[in-house]
């Protein structure tokens, strides 16, 4: 393990002003996403779709890194260069989902679930070495109700993403945790405070445990906010409070950065939101980003499958990237959306 390499590669990716596009949606998923702009999912058109996002130009000063998709890291541009020799060229890192899904948890209650995917682990990570993949991403999800979830899950589940990482770190691939805890419900913020503070004390012990060098992960966690059902909505002031409140009890000063996925928030929820966590800094770690939706959706919906809207779709995402760069450094204002 090449603790130099893992650590300037992790501070790489949560460099200022800079995040991480999350393109590994798997396909399924974005057959959905595909299917609200009517067009069909084919191997070509995904391609087509990530060639586009891959290479805007300039976005590579606001994006750092992109997650690739087993898929997408195979494939190329339309005029035959690998996706992570494009994405390397223009100064990014590329990175891999390696874990395979979350499944039912056995014996558990209904609702819980387990990720999959360390079988073969070690193999797949040399390949995707080999491939150009210099980070990597395995997200476990985590359902709150008034019982859960339940001290089993989070065990087992803390477990996996350490072991995960671990195998990571033996290859020289920077681990990205993601342990998501999903805000579906009615519940308050301050329950999504306690199981958020709860899963991340298991995830940190676990990866104590299996020896992780912390200054060569990045965490990938949720916003602490009230479910999206909830009757006791609240500002973004408070939900940015909190969540850095929430950090600061349980996340080492030595990891690096905080790379917060944007899980069912708008477009501009997830900007506004990290930039005010921002100006309430400095903070013992970068905050930054790690967003598939937030950055893509607005670049789907003007591509529509369209060679001609190749460029409004480029400009929408080079859009949506610069404001999450602004709130990097809480310089971003919703009257930025109308004027830049």
């Amino acid at each position: 393990m090449n603790v130099s390499e893992l650590s300037s590669t992790a501070r790489a990716i949560v460099a200022p002003g800079k995040g991480i596009l999350a393109a590994d949606e798997s396909t399924g998923t974005i057959k959905k996403r595909f299917d609200k702009i009517g067009v069909e999912s084919t191997e070509e058109t995904r391609r087509a779709y990530r060639d586009l996002l891959f290479s805007t130009e300039g976005v590579e000063e606001f994006i750092s890194g992109v997650i690739l998709f087993d898929e997408t890291i195979r494939q190329s541009s339309s005029d035959g260069v690998p996706f992570p020799k494009v994405l390397a060229d223009k100064g990014g890192i590329p990175g891999i989902k390696v874990d395979k899904g979350a499944k039912p948890l056995a014996l558990a209650a209904e609702g819980e679930t387990v990720t999959e995917g360390l079988d073969g682990l070690r193999e797949r990570l040399a390949e995707y070495r080999d491939l150009g993949a210099r980070f990597a991403k395995w997200r476990a999800t985590y359902t709150i109700t008034d019982d859960l979830p339940s001290p089993y899950a989070i065990a087992v589940n803390a477990d996996a993403l350490a072991r995960y990482a671990a195998l990571c770190q033996e290859a020289d691939i920077v681990p990205i945790v993601e342990p998501e805890v999903l805000m579906d419900g009615t519940h308050t913020i301050e329950r999504s405070y306690d199981v958020t503070a709860a899963v991340l004390e298991a995830v940190f012990r676990s990866l104590y445990d299996q020896r992780i060098e912390l200054e060569g992960m990045l965490l990938k966690p949720n916003m602490v906010l009230p479910g999206y059902e909830s009757p006791k909505q609240v500002a973004d002031d408070e939900i940015a409070a909190t969540t850095v409140r929430c950090f600061r009890h349980v996340v080492p000063a030595a990891v690096p950065g905080i790379v917060f996925l944007s899980g069912g928030q708008s477009d501009e929820e997830a900007t506004s939101r990290l930039n005010a966590m921002n100006r309430m800094g400095p903070h013992p770690w970068e905050l930054s980003f790690s967003y598939g939706r937030a950055l893509q959706q607005a670049a789907l919906k003007a591509w529509k499958g369209a060679d001609a809207n190749r460029e409004a779709a480029q400009r929408a995402y080079y859009h949506r990237a610069k404001m999450n760069s602004l709130a990097r450094s809480g310089k971003y204002s919703p009257d930025m959306e109308r004027t830049t």
